[in-house]
C-alpha cells in the first residue's frame, strides 16, 4: 500500500505545502485490522496510480458506482454495501487503522461490492476517478474545523465542489453530505449555492430528511439521544 499523499516540488526543488483537510492521526493497526488488510488487500483494496480506474474492471459489472470519502471505521459503508447489492460502494479513508476496520467488517459480512483505498481524497478524484462516473459522492459528518481559523481546511469549499460535480453522472448523480455541527451545515448550503452546476434536492428547506439508505450509527443515536442534531444535504449535478 503507498503513501496516503504524493509530494509535489517546485522549480527549485522546494516542498509545495498544501493545506490539507485531514490531520494524520496514525494509530496502530489492532491485530485483527493487520490480518483484514493483509488477507482482503489482494481482492478489495486499490492502490493509489495515476490513471484512471476502469469501473467495469474493478467490480466486473456496471452497476452505479456510490464513492464514500472519509468512511471512518467503515462500519455504515459496510452495511450499505450489504444492503444493497445492485450497487457498488468505494470508500476512502486516510486513516490505516480505519481501513483495516472496514476490511474486517465486510470480510466478516461477506460483502463484495465494496473496495476500498488508503490516498488523500482530492489526488485519487484528480488521477484515477473518470469524468460523469459516480452515481453518488457521499461526505458524512467530516472533520468540522469549528475554529474560524481553519474553516479553510474544511474540505468542503467550491474547488472541491467542482471537483465532486465533474465525477458525477450529468443529471442524476448526487452529493450527498451529513454534519452534526450546524456552522458546518450552514458553509456547506452557503457553498454549494454558489456552485454552479447543481441543484438542491430538498423540496421544503435546504436540508433533506435523513435517507433509509444512510444507516443511523452510533455516535449519531447518542446524539439524539442528547438533543445534537445532524443535517442532511443533497445536491444534484444538473449540467
Amino acid at each position: 500500500m503507498s503513501e496516503v499523499t504524493t509530494n509535489e516540488y517546485n522549480d527549485d526543488g522546494k516542498l509545495i505545502r498544501k493545506v490539507r483537510s485531514f490531520v494524520r492521526r496514525e494509530g496502530r493497526l489492532t491485530k485483527g485490522q493487520e490480518n483484514a488488510m493483509k488477507e482482503c488487500w489482494p481482492t478489495m483494496g486499490i492502490d493509489y496510480q495515476a490513471e484512471f480506474l476502469n469501473w467495469k474492471e474493478v467490480f466486473g459489472n456496471d452497476n452505479p458506482v456510490v464513492l464514500e470519502i472519509g468512511f471512518g471505521m467503515g462500519a455504515s459503508l459496510v452495511e450499505m454495501a450489504k444492503n444493497a447489492p445492485e450497487k457498488n460502494f468505494f470508500g476512502i479513508e486516510v486513516h490505516s487503522p480505519g481501513v483495516g476496520a472496514c476490511l474486517s467488517s465486510a470480510r466478516e459480512a461477506g460483502v463484495t461490492n465494496l473496495r476500498v483505498m488508503c490516498h488523500d481524497a482530492v489526488e485519487v478524484f484528480e488521477h484515477m476517478i473518470p469524468d460523469a462516473s459516480l452515481a453518488t459522492l457521499q461526505l458524512f459528518f467530516p472533520d468540522p474545523w469549528h475554529k474560524t481559523r481553519h474553516h479553510k481546511r474544511r474540505i468542503v469549499q467550491l474547488d472541491f465542489a467542482e471537483m465532486v460535480r465533474q465525477k458525477l453522472v450529468d443529471g442524476v448523480g448526487v452529493f450527498h453530505m451529513a454534519t452534526d455541527w450546524e456552522n458546518y451545515a450552514e458553509h456547506m448550503i452557503e457553498v454549494m449555492n454558489q456552485a454552479p452546476g447543481y441543484e438542491n434536492t430538498a423540496e421544503d428547506s435546504d436540508f433533506v430528511p435523513r435517507p433509509d439508505d444512510r444507516p443511523l450509527t452510533k455516535f449519531e443515536a447518542r446524539g439524539h439521544r442528547l438533543g445534537h442534531g445532524v443535517w442532511d444535504i443533497k445536491y444534484k449535478r444538473v449540467k
